[in-house]
């Protein structure tokens, strides 16, 4: 089993820090208040076509401009973000089991805050692969006809949880608050919004409906919690635990309670964070997608050996260089509790993924057959991942 202590080469290119409301593409920075209706457009509209626009590089290029099979990238650009829910992402670039892996190909990375902010940089070519959540991905899919993005591993399950203030006790003492997610279209905003809706609630994505919900970005989450202007919010970790932990938020809804395995064959488990990769990238260098593979695989099994106060020590560490701070010793022991490793990125949940972000108002009904490439993934590791019917495996 490889440790940290193995000392394979670091991430030496630095990352850039990408959060909710900055522009996903270099040196093009928009403002940090972006309006709804912006938003939406980005979301639902043509987020894809917007983003291709400003960089050239849309997913859906002719096949004839595609380079020959096999060629390594000189550069792989790889997007993450600074939760606990991406340790396999946090792992893999601190500890070089990525860049090792790649070989000569150089790797540099950027950190985002939310889903939809890392879709649109891999859109513009910003990006090439990022770690996120599934429901930005199944949107871009949908939007783009397939031609954006696949889905080419799992990366972790759970850890997700709407916590709420301490008077909150039901889901009826939710209708008139204002609640938060990481970002409008990201995958705490739809399971946040189709929860509600299962309680019999309206929201609607300007913010208006029987329950507020304010996209924030994380950290001001916490700061708007604290200060009492938020009732609550469905956050991913470490941010779920920070609230409770940090500022006296208790726990509504676990989200884990609302997966019965029916759908994936694992009872509790969905997925929070998967690996996803630009198609064109895929297409031209399916050498470098493998070498990334095998260093997402290593880091996940590191993950899954590594003793509790080692794997905090390193993701924690990891954390400071991608988001700024470390975290208490609490929190990330909580944080960890609540999440599951896996290489598997559930496919069976997906259908039901699709119609959340239909019932959100974050996508529209559509075939999402094609959204998975699972080949290379199960030539890295050895084992049969499934696609559930979505694609190839």
């Amino acid at each position: 089993m490889s440790t940290p202590s193995d000392k394979s080469p670091q991430n030496q290119q630095g990352s850039t820090r990408i959060v909710a409301g900055q522009s996903a593409i270099p040196k093009r920075p928009l403002g940090l208040k972006i309006g709804i209706a912006a938003g939406i457009l980005v979301l639902v509209g043509g987020g894809v076509a917007v983003a291709s626009a400003v960089s050239g590089n849309n997913a859906a290029v002719p096949a004839a401009s595609v380079a020959a099979p096999g060629n390594a990238a000189a550069e792989l650009k790889l997007g993450y973000f600074g939760n606990v829910t991406h340790a396999p992402a946090l792992v893999g670039v601190s500890q070089g089991y990525i860049a090792k892996e790649l070989g000569d190909t150089k790797l540099s990375t950027q950190v985002f805050n939310a889903g939809p902010a890392a879709i649109e940089a891999l859109n513009a070519g910003a990006v090439d692969a990022t770690y996120i959540g599934p429901n930005p991905a199944i949107n871009s899919f949908v939007k783009s006809g397939g031609e954006s993005v696949n889905i080419i591993a799992g990366a972790a399950a759970g850890g997700a949880q709407l916590v709420v203030k301490p008077e909150i006790t039901s889901a009826s003492d939710l209708k008139g608050k204002t609640l938060a997610s990481p970002q409008l279209g990201g995958t705490q905003d739809v399971a946040l919004r189709a929860w509600l809706s299962s309680q019999g609630y309206k929201t609607n994505v300007d913010g208006s409906g029987d329950v507020a919900i304010n996209p924030t970005e994380n950290a001001q989450t916490l700061k708007l919690f604290q200060d009492g202007k938020l009732d609550g919010a469905w956050l991913p970790e470490p941010w779920a635990s920070r609230l409770v932990l940090t500022a006296g938020a208790k726990v509504l809804v676990d989200e884990k309670d609302l997966w019965d395995g029916s759908l994936s064959g694992k009872p509790g488990e969905f997925p929070t964070t998967i690996l996803i990769v630009n198609k064109k990238f895929a297409a031209e260098h399916p050498d470098t997608v493998k070498a990334l593979l095998r260093g997402h695989v290593k880091s996940v099994e590191w993950l899954n050996g590594a003793a509790a106060g080692e794997k905090a020590t390193v993701i924690n560490m990891a954390l400071k260089e991608a988001a700024g701070a470390e975290l208490k010793a609490d929190v990330i022991d909580r944080s960890l509790k609540n999440i599951v490793f896996t290489v598997d990125p559930l496919a069976g949940t997906y259908q039901k993924l699709l119609a959340d972000g239909v019932t959100a108002g974050t996508t529209k009904q559509a075939d999402i057959n094609g959204i998975f490439y699972l080949t290379a993934l199960n030539e890295v590791s050895g084992e049969k991942t499934s696609a559930a019917g979505l694609g190839k495996e």
